[in-house]
């Protein structure tokens, strides 16, 4: 039996839901999200809440899945309501990053600028050293931080490279020096 599951979805102000059978479409003021769930997950609107249930309890997969897709649809909700936000933090000298439209563009390091294109439902600021990955789809966001951070993993020795703002790296000494 799944424990998180069990818990019924609240439904904040200004956001409006409609489900369709195995479908939710969940429409608020930072935008719309659309979920098809599992054919064995059962979801319900009783007033303010959405009730997450399976249609098999006994089933193998029942309870991942049920677990699963009541925080997917959790985060559907925060999403539309507050969105989410990923900040990511770049060391080294003459790094920089600049947006321009849907144009992510990162110099690190490389003889060549990367130009990276931002997904549709995705912003980004830039502030001094820290990237911020902005939207409603946690996935998507999560997704586009890491794809950032892939470009120049931070390296042990000095610290350089994209983290996220959040992540410690854990130092090495490096060389002490020569024989005796």
């Amino acid at each position: 039996m799944s424990r998180i599951g069990k818990n019924p979805v609240a439904i904040p102000e200004k956001v409006e839901v409609a489900i369709t059978g195995e479908t939710i479409k969940v429409k608020g003021p930072k935008g719309e999200l659309t979920f098809k769930c599992a054919p064995s997950i059962k979801l319900e609107k009783v007033e303010k809440k959405i009730v997450v249930k399976p249609i098999d309890v006994a089933a193998k997969d029942a309870g991942a899945l049920w677990g699963m897709t009541r925080t997917l649809v959790n985060n559907m909700m925060v999403g539309v309501s507050e969105g989410f936000v990923k900040k990511l933090e770049f060391n080294g000298v003459g790094y920089k990053a600049a947006v321009a439209g849907e144009t992510l563009t990162l110099n690190l390091g490389y003889s060549h600028p990367i130009d990276f294109k931002l997904p549709k439902g995705i912003q980004a600021k830039v502030v001094k050293n820290e990237i911020e990955i902005i939207g409603v789809d946690k996935e998507l966001v999560g997704f586009v931080a890491a794809k950032i951070r892939s470009f120049r993993e931070p390296e042990p020795y000095k610290g350089k490279g994209i983290k996220y703002s959040d992540e410690t790296i854990l130092r090495k000494a490096g060389k002490t020096g020569g024989k005796k």
